[in-house]
């Protein structure tokens, strides 16, 4: 192999399931033989009886991220160490890391399938990269991605006290950038900021073209009420820290799996059952990841698989994610989920200017809070207290609060001065910041 990535399939290469399926099966035999590499599958697998098709896959147990922690740091490891690019780990880990590592013919793959947006990536775009570097892979999936279409990088790191809102803003509207890569969220949150600093967000940014975003469970409502604030579209792409892009947006609106590049299976985890398409758990096979190779890791997100035609004519799977079922909470006899009540919040009426929202589930009853102009108040209360009535059949208490309550003022417009560490101080001088960095 080598680095130009010139060896993966490329959209437009295959022209139905039956070539599809003959590319998955070419590499599987590869992805098996470098899974017996590593300390983990070598005690599942053994030479004399690697599955010989996709269809054998299912007699192997699932990979869970229970095994990566257990095998914390490199037991799922591969390849030499000397020949890995980097080293990475998921958020929101508990306890023991969830490690990931990756070769320099690793990131070939990562990278194109990150640049697979239909709106297209060049050496025209100004790119700016709102998520974390760090240990994390997103902010370097984009990173890469941007610099293979030649796009200029913005490293806009959202977990660094450099790159308070205003600075995005500002670095958004002075250097006129054209794409932009982060979670939903921060999307509304530079609208705030945006406004906070006397700019339009649909109008003074002429320069955007779209909004690219993903780590986080983003309805329709809340997708379009973005849209219409920044007047672009906004694209959204799936993946995580340990398998790296496996979803993307095509033309039509619609998530397709880059089933060219990995094999994907739906786990119903009440039976047991695993199927091609349908509703469940989705459970992925990289099919060239060399460093880590991943044999049918559950990533315990709930999605709906389709095969259904596309007009695009990618030929490939669609999917609808809907994030874990382990994020709903009971109230009296419905569960709550941030999906279905995120959709209502963002069924109210542009008009109402609600942006920010909060809710906790009790035991009796839902309480939602949310950002709401006072001439809106008692409109936005209302509709969105019959709507959940609706929706749920649970009583709820909603909250009409000033805007500036959830989101400070004082977050959208500081710009906190961001220091070396020092040892010596001057009279009147904190030294109480020595050798801090912030």
């Amino acid at each position: 192999m080598n680095d130009s990535g010139s060896h993966l399939p490329q959209l437009g290469q295959w022209h139905g399931p039956e070539d599809l399926h003959s590319l998955q099966e070419k590499q599987l035999q590869q992805t098996l033989l470098w899974a017996a590499n590593s300390p983990f599958y070598r005690q599942r697998l053994t030479a004399g009886a690697l599955p010989a098709s996709a269809a054998d896959l299912s007699d192997l147990a699932l990979t869970t991220k229970q095994d990566l922690r257990d095998n914390y740091p490199y037991g799922m490891l591969a390849v030499p160490k000397k020949r890995l690019a980097t080293y990475h780990e998921s958020s929101g880990t508990a306890g023991r890391p969830t490690p990931s590592y990756y070769t320099a013919q690793d990131w070939a793959d990562l990278a194109e399938r990150f640049a697979r947006k239909w709106i297209g990536m060049s050496d025209e775009d100004i790119f700016l990269v709102r998520t974390p570097y760090a240990l994390l892979l997103t902010g370097h999936l984009a990173h890469a991605a941007g610099r293979l279409a030649g796009a200029t990088v913005v490293p806009g790191d959202n977990r660094s006290l450099a790159m308070p809102y205003a600075r995005v803003v500002r670095v958004m509207h002075d250097l006129g950038v054209t794409l932009t890569w982060s979670v939903p969220t921060e999307c509304l949150i530079w609208a705030a900021a945006a406004a906070a600093a006397g700019h339009r967000p649909g109008a003074d940014f002429p320069q955007l073209r779209a909004l690219f975003v993903g780590g986080e469970p983003l309805t329709s409502a809340r997708r379009g009420r973005i849209s219409r604030l920044w007047g672009v579209p906004v694209i959204e792409e799936y993946g995580s820290t340990e398998t790296g892009s496996l979803a993307g947006e095509c033309p039509n609106g619609r998530m397709h799996l880059w089933a060219d590049r990995a094999l994907f299976e739906v786990y119903d985890p009440r039976t047991g059952s695993v199927s091609r398409e349908g509703e469940g758990q989705l459970v992925v096979t990289p099919l060239y990841r060399e460093a880590m190779p991943l044999l049918r890791y559950n990533l315990e997100d709930d999605v709906s698989v389709s095969y259904d035609d596309c007009a695009c004519g990618w030929n490939l799977p669609t999917v609808q994610v809907f994030g874990r079922s382990a994020f709903g909470y009971r109230v009296g006899s419905a569960t709550i989920t941030q999906h279905r009540l995120e959709e209502l919040v963002f069924s109210l009426p542009d008009s109402y200017g609600v942006l920010f929202w909060r809710a906790k589930a009790e035991p009796s009853a839902l309480r939602i809070e949310i950002e709401v102009p006072q001439e809106h108040r008692a409109a936005a209360r209302a509709q969105l207290t019959a709507s959940v009535g609706d929706t749920f059949g649970v009583p709820s208490d909603v909250v009409a609060l000033p805007p500036g309550t959830l989101i400070p003022a004082e977050a959208l417009t500081s710009m906190p001065d961001v220091v070396k560490p020092r040892s010596l101080f001057g009279p009147g001088e904190d030294w109480g910041k020595a050798l801090l960095y912030y």
